[in-house]
């Protein structure tokens, strides 16, 4: 990759420089927002792998088992086993922090064994024994221990996935096999919501029902995760070269935080603040339901709904990140995220609110998309599992003050302050990002130890 170059007075320092560099790999210089530079990148291959699809297909039976129960929760707590809206919103915002948490572990431990699939079929095993634990749950503690052991095996399963598929996409098509994954995965989260309308309707809203329909989505997926999906011996390097895997393992050290480097802790400064305006989808069902009389039977639509254009955002996004660079594209989905809040906090009526759904969608295909391109772009391949699980658990520190604060604004001044709020955090981190992020061609070089 070319660079620019310099005459100065540090000439004479240069050849020092380089032998302090040469003694620990690196990866090669890059554009933290344009990837443009990446295209002349020597790799083997320039398609999507076949993982990606499998993994994409896995993702989409295990969201269609997800989001029809994960669309009914609220409403079965709140109106079935009379639960406050507040302890709700603890039970969202704590199931999603542990499940952030899982990952930073999970994502640690698959760099120390250098082995991404075995650790994912603990997390996918957790995850379907779930399902039927959510089917046989009477009351809030059950569903509490449901939910938790749903969100842990989700956590323990997400690192090394994205990790895997850093590992084996193509340098060129990194943040395309990333959107078509997601992709993939919310078309089967559109799927659910259909499922999930359809299962109340023909159960007459037996909750438990549905819940015993939604668990064999899960368990054919991890059956194909079993046969299917085999652990790589190969993986490309942020050179964009195929390398074979290397089989010690490496040892845990608090100092690979510190090589992951400035641009990467720039980018979690933005995290934070975008994810703490991510509050819980459920509560965008309560709130149809409660302030425009949306029928249970048709709550899960309204996942459906923002999962459909989720679905049709991810993957366009990766494909525009890659020819023109991730910053535009993490932008535009930030501005979603403030018009999908506008839209819903000024809904008068349920089209309205389904407008505000719909751009909702938008913004959840985009950013995180980009947020896990530009970490596996930028750090070294060793430590691609950590970064990716530092990341996530980043993002628990949001999503639990969105989950656990959206409760509680919404108990005391009503659901609907939730948006505002929403947007007015979503602001900040656009804000955030045009101020600490270089705009331009800004070249640094990333480096990390390894062993």
């Amino acid at each position: 990759m070319s660079q620019p170059h310099q005459k100065s007075d540090m000439s004479k320092v240069i050849p020092k420089l380089s032998l302090e560099l040469s003694a620990t790999p690196s990866c090669p210089p890059q554009d933290f927002f344009l990837s443009n530079s990446m295209k002349n990148t020597p790799v083997a291959k320039k398609i999507i792998p076949p993982t990606v699809w499998l993994i994409g297909l896995i993702m989409c039976l295990m969201n269609i088992s997800y989001i029809v129960i994960y669309s009914l929760s609220a409403l079965y707590l709140n109106t079935s086993l009379g639960v406050d809206i507040r302890l709700i919103g603890i039970l969202e915002g704590s199931a999603e922090a542990l499940s952030f948490i899982m990952k930073l572990f999970s994502g640690v431990i698959t760099d120390y064994f250098r082995r991404r699939r075995p650790i994912m079929l603990i997390g996918y095993f957790m995850t379907v024994i779930s399902k039927p634990m959510m089917a046989i749950s009477a009351n809030f503690f059950n569903v509490f221990a449901a939910r938790l052991f749903e969100r842990i095996g989700n956590g323990i399963q997400a690192s090394p996935r994205d990790a895997l598929i850093g590992d084996v996409a193509p340098v060129q098509q990194r943040a395309a096999s990333f959107g078509l994954m997601r992709s993939l995965g919310t078309a089967g989260s559109f799927m659910g919501g259909v499922l999930g309308f359809l299962a109340m309707w023909y159960t007459a809203n037996n909750f438990q029902q549905v819940f015993w329909i939604a668990s064999i989505p899960a368990f054919i997926a991890f059956i194909l995760l079993v046969v299917y999906i085999k652990e790589p011996k190969t993986h490309v390097d942020n050179d964009g070269k195929i390398v074979k895997l290397k089989k010690t393992r490496r040892p845990i050290r608090i100092a690979d935080l510190l090589s992951l480097g400035r641009n990467y802790w720039t980018l979690m400064v933005i995290v934070l603040i975008f994810m703490s305006a991510r509050f819980s989808e459920t509560l965008m069902v309560l709130y149809s339901h409660n302030n425009f009389g949306l029928d249970k039977t048709y709550a899960p639509l309204i996942m459906s709904l923002y999962n459909l254009t989720y679905s049709f955002s991810s993957y366009p996004s990766g494909v525009l990140a890659d020819k023109y660079g991730r910053k535009a594209v993490m932008i535009f989905g930030t501005v979603a995220l403030v018009l999908s809040d506008l839209f819903m906090y000024a809904a008068s009526d349920l089209v309205t609110f389904f407008i505000g759904v719909f751009i909702w969608g938008i913004q959840l295909g985009i950013v995180h998309n980009m947020f896990v391109s530009l970490i596996t772009d930028y750090v070294h391949e060793d430590v691609r599992g950590t970064a990716i699980g530092t990341y996530y658990l980043i993002a628990a520190i949001g999503s639990f003050a969105a989950g656990a604060g959206g409760g509680f604004v919404s108990h005391h001044f009503g659901i609907q302050t939730i948006f505002f709020g929403s947007l007015i955090v979503g602001l900040m981190a656009l804000g955030a990002m045009m101020v600490l992020l270089p705009w331009g061609k800004k070249s640094v070089v990333i480096s990390a130890k390894t062993q």
